[in-house]
Protein backbone atom coordinates (compact mmCIF):
# COMPACT_ATOMS: atom_id res chain seq x y z
CA UNK A 1 0.00 0.00 0.00
CA UNK A 2 2.17 2.86 0.61
CA UNK A 3 4.37 1.62 -2.32
CA UNK A 4 1.50 2.49 -4.48
CA UNK A 5 0.56 5.78 -2.75
CA UNK A 6 4.16 6.50 -3.78
CA UNK A 7 4.03 5.62 -7.10
CA UNK A 8 0.85 7.54 -7.72
CA UNK A 9 2.16 10.68 -5.94
CA UNK A 10 5.02 10.37 -8.27
CA UNK A 11 2.53 10.42 -11.03
CA UNK A 12 1.03 13.69 -9.89
CA UNK A 13 4.54 15.11 -9.41
CA UNK A 14 5.31 13.98 -13.10
CA UNK A 15 1.68 15.51 -14.28
CA UNK A 16 2.72 19.01 -12.22
CA UNK A 17 6.26 18.57 -14.10
CA UNK A 18 4.65 18.42 -18.09
CA UNK A 19 1.96 21.41 -16.57
CA UNK A 20 5.33 23.55 -15.45
CA UNK A 21 6.65 22.88 -18.87
CA UNK A 22 3.61 23.87 -20.78
CA UNK A 23 2.77 27.25 -18.43
CA UNK A 24 5.88 27.91 -16.45
CA UNK A 25 6.75 30.73 -18.65
CA UNK A 26 3.44 32.32 -18.19
CA UNK A 27 4.06 32.07 -13.76
CA UNK A 28 7.77 33.90 -14.87
CA UNK A 29 5.87 36.97 -15.82
CA UNK A 30 5.00 37.13 -12.26
CA UNK A 31 8.41 35.90 -11.11
CA UNK A 32 10.72 36.94 -13.97
CA UNK A 33 13.93 35.06 -12.40
CA UNK A 34 11.73 31.78 -12.56
CA UNK A 35 12.55 31.57 -16.57
CA UNK A 36 16.07 30.15 -15.66
CA UNK A 37 14.18 27.08 -13.76
CA UNK A 38 11.71 27.04 -16.77
CA UNK A 39 14.30 26.96 -19.19
CA UNK A 40 15.91 23.79 -17.56
CA UNK A 41 12.64 22.22 -17.39
CA UNK A 42 12.05 22.88 -20.72
CA UNK A 43 15.00 21.52 -22.13
CA UNK A 44 14.89 18.49 -20.19
CA UNK A 45 11.12 18.27 -21.69
CA UNK A 46 12.65 18.71 -25.64
CA UNK A 47 15.54 16.27 -24.74
CA UNK A 48 13.48 13.93 -23.14
CA UNK A 49 11.13 13.94 -26.21
CA UNK A 50 13.38 15.02 -28.71
CA UNK A 51 16.56 12.35 -27.88
CA UNK A 52 14.46 9.83 -26.12
CA UNK A 53 16.52 10.50 -22.66
CA UNK A 54 15.20 8.43 -19.86
CA UNK A 55 13.18 10.22 -17.05
CA UNK A 56 14.06 9.60 -13.64
CA UNK A 57 10.12 10.52 -12.96
CA UNK A 58 9.17 7.46 -14.78
CA UNK A 59 11.84 5.30 -13.49
CA UNK A 60 10.93 6.41 -10.03
CA UNK A 61 7.65 5.67 -10.19
CA UNK A 62 8.17 2.09 -12.17
CA UNK A 63 10.30 1.38 -9.06
CA UNK A 64 7.65 2.11 -6.66
CA UNK A 65 5.22 0.23 -8.40
CA UNK A 66 7.25 -3.10 -8.77
CA UNK A 67 7.38 -2.85 -5.49
CA UNK A 68 3.48 -2.47 -4.70
CA UNK A 69 3.84 -5.65 -7.25
CA UNK A 70 2.06 -3.72 -9.66
CA UNK A 71 3.22 -3.56 -13.72
CA UNK A 72 5.22 -0.51 -14.22
CA UNK A 73 4.96 2.12 -16.89
CA UNK A 74 5.29 0.91 -20.81
CA UNK A 75 8.62 1.50 -22.45
CA UNK A 76 7.25 4.94 -24.24
CA UNK A 77 6.91 6.22 -20.73
CA UNK A 78 4.68 8.73 -18.66
CA UNK A 79 3.10 10.75 -21.69
CA UNK A 80 2.10 7.61 -23.50
CA UNK A 81 0.81 5.87 -20.95
CA UNK A 82 -1.52 8.55 -19.32
CA UNK A 83 -2.04 11.49 -21.94
CA UNK A 84 -1.65 9.72 -25.84
CA UNK A 85 -4.81 7.81 -26.77
CA UNK A 86 -6.30 8.84 -23.10
CA UNK A 87 -6.81 13.19 -23.17
CA UNK A 88 -5.65 12.97 -26.87
CA UNK A 89 -6.01 10.96 -29.62
CA UNK A 90 -2.70 9.22 -30.67
CA UNK A 91 -3.03 10.54 -34.39
CA UNK A 92 -2.91 13.80 -32.59
CA UNK A 93 0.77 14.06 -30.98
CA UNK A 94 2.42 15.98 -33.58
CA UNK A 95 -0.09 18.56 -32.84
CA UNK A 96 -0.04 18.40 -29.65
CA UNK A 97 3.87 18.82 -29.31
CA UNK A 98 3.70 21.64 -31.41
CA UNK A 99 0.86 23.27 -29.67
CA UNK A 100 2.86 22.97 -26.65
CA UNK A 101 5.76 24.43 -28.38
CA UNK A 102 3.95 27.85 -29.19
CA UNK A 103 3.07 28.05 -25.66
CA UNK A 104 6.50 28.07 -24.27
CA UNK A 105 7.34 30.42 -27.29
CA UNK A 106 4.33 32.68 -26.38
CA UNK A 107 4.99 32.85 -22.97
CA UNK A 108 8.94 33.65 -23.20
CA UNK A 109 8.04 36.23 -26.18
CA UNK A 110 5.14 37.81 -23.56
CA UNK A 111 8.21 37.64 -20.81
CA UNK A 112 10.40 39.65 -23.38
CA UNK A 113 7.70 42.08 -24.14
CA UNK A 114 7.08 42.58 -19.86
CA UNK A 115 10.80 42.62 -18.81
CA UNK A 116 11.14 45.47 -21.95
CA UNK A 117 8.66 47.11 -21.26
CA UNK A 118 8.49 47.44 -17.58
CA UNK A 119 5.02 46.39 -17.29
CA UNK A 120 5.85 43.93 -14.72
CA UNK A 121 7.67 46.27 -12.79
CA UNK A 122 4.63 48.95 -12.75
CA UNK A 123 1.89 46.39 -12.01
CA UNK A 124 4.14 44.63 -8.83
CA UNK A 125 4.73 47.88 -7.87
CA UNK A 126 1.04 49.59 -7.79
CA UNK A 127 0.12 46.30 -6.18
CA UNK A 128 2.20 46.23 -3.08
Amino acid sequence: MPYRVLADGIAVLHMMFLLYVMFGGFIAWRWPRTVLLHLVAVAWGIASVGLGLGCPLTDAENWARHQAGEKGLPPTGFIDNYLTGVIYPESALGLVRGLVAALVVVSWVGLWWRVRTGSHRRRVASSG
